[in-house]
């Protein structure tokens, strides 16, 4: 077998590849003698077909089963031959596919890229610190109390934070429009559901009372045909209902799967999910900040392979997250472009740290990190155990687990610098940048 490379791009290779005529010859008289063994051809009892016979009438198949299978395996052979690492499969452009003559055919594909992880040291992170305050514990407590929120009957003006069940019609121009309209609809004052002035103009409504709104659309309004139009709303107030917020009893606790512990209970195990909640933010702000140094420092040509795949991923991601009649491969590819460069290159970088590193999980980490995610459950004990049933589950654990590593290698050499701060800004999320 007669192999040449040329380098088409910094990634893109092309490689032909001749295969003497004698490898596909035998590998057709192969196919040929195993479909005489089973061919049914009237005339003929099994087995007993001539293989003329046999070749006239199959060979053709069997030629073209033959030379799609030399060629799989001969690439296979080339690359390795050639200590090429390809990234996706080839485009392969036969050349000479004629009988008795050698294959000949050019394989086009890219090769993952090779490159050394540098720039640690020029890595600055910021590594917050924070401890779950009495207020924050109790800040927390008055956010269940709204989260669990009952609304009654009250025999009184609407004010803001009340619950209105109400009818109305929309019109434009004194005609109707589609979605302009409902009855019974349940409506928080100030949850700014409606559009601008809507819920501002029902504040002092009673019960019985109907209200007619002048409002205008939005210029981004999401109906680009609603848009910064005029409309008339004639609202019906039906109710009138006041927020209730929940004492802290044992049938509040007990909503949480906190039973017989009491108050002191009850903030104990809410202390404990916040302290996960601040590890956690505080390792992902962490986390983020090197692994924007490494895409920094360490710039790489992807391979269009690589980004196409993980744009398709997420693709599915997106129909599966939002749903609605559409198919993944209708969104367009730029909208996850952007992303999936990310997270193929940051892929490709860490794989190199670890390789660089000789890294691999340490299982005392990944026992830790299954025990701190099984704590948030009633029966701790069982879901450890059902991770190390998994491998499946078990072996992405791993993954995130290495990844940590990864990042605790970096920060051996990066610039870090401890700050101290509340717990409201420890578990914040930081602001993506707008663009310009």
């Amino acid at each position: 077998m007669q192999v040449s490379v040329e380098n088409t791009s910094v990634l893109e290779r092309r490689m032909s590849i001749t295969v003497p005529a004698e490898r596909i010859e035998s590998q057709v008289n192969k196919r040929l003698q195993q479909t005489a063994q089973k061919a049914k051809i009237p005339g003929f009892r099994p087995g007993k077909v001539p293989m003329s016979v046999i070749r006239q009438r199959y060979e053709a198949d069997a030629r073209q089963e033959a030379v799609g299978d030399v060629i799989q395996a001969s690439f296979y052979e080339a690359v390795v031959e050639q200590k090429l690492n390809p990234a996706g499969a080839p485009s392969v452009e036969p050349k000479v596919l004629e009988k008795g003559k050698d294959l000949e055919y050019v394989a086009t594909f890219e090769v993952f890229p090779e490159f050394t992880v540098a720039g640690f040291e020029g890595i600055a992170v910021e590594r917050l610190s924070a401890d779950v305050a009495d207020a924050d514990l109790d800040n927390m407590l008055e956010i269940l109390r709204k989260q669990n929120v009952r609304f009654e009957a009250a025999d009184r003006a609407a004010q803001k934070d009340d619950q209105l069940n109400i009818d109305f019609v929309g019109k434009i121009d004194g005609e109707a429009f589609a979605g302009g309209s409902a009855k019974g609809t349940q409506l928080v004052l100030g949850s700014g559901r409606m559009i601008p002035g809507f819920e501002d103009g029902l504040v002092g409504a009673k019960a019985g009372e109907e209200r007619v709104l002048n409002l205008t659309f939005p210029e981004d309004y999401q109906n680009l045909d609603l848009a910064n139009k005029a409309a008339e709303f004639t609202v019906t107030v039906n109710s009138v209902s006041e927020p209730k917020l929940p004492e802290l009893t044992e049938e509040f606790f007990a909503q949480f799967g906190i039973k017989e512990a009491g108050l002191e209970g009850f903030r104990a195990e809410v202390r404990k999910n916040m302290e996960r909640e601040l590890r956690q933010a505080i390792k992902s702000k962490v986390k983020n900040q090197v692994m924007d140094g490494l895409l920094a420092s360490n710039p790489i040509e992807v391979p269009k392979a690589l980004l196409e795949n993980e744009v398709n991923r997420l693709r599915v991601q997106a129909v599966q997250q939002f749903g609605g009649n559409i198919k993944p491969d209708q969104l367009p590819a730029e909208l996850f472009e952007e992303q999936a460069k990310r997270r193929v290159v940051l892929g490709l970088i860490v794989a190199e740290v670890v390789k660089q590193f000789e890294l691999k999980p340490d299982d005392a980490r990944v026992r830790e990190l299954i025990q701190e995610m099984a704590s948030a459950y009633q029966e701790p004990e069982q879901v450890v155990s059902w991770y190390y049933k998994n491998e499946q589950q078990l072996n992405e654990v791993r993954s995130v687990v290495l990844e940590e590593q990864v990042v605790d290698t970096v920060l051996q050499k990066a610039s870090v610098t401890d700050k101290s701060v509340s717990y409201e800004e420890a578990v914040k999320p930081v602001e993506a940048p707008q663009a310009d």
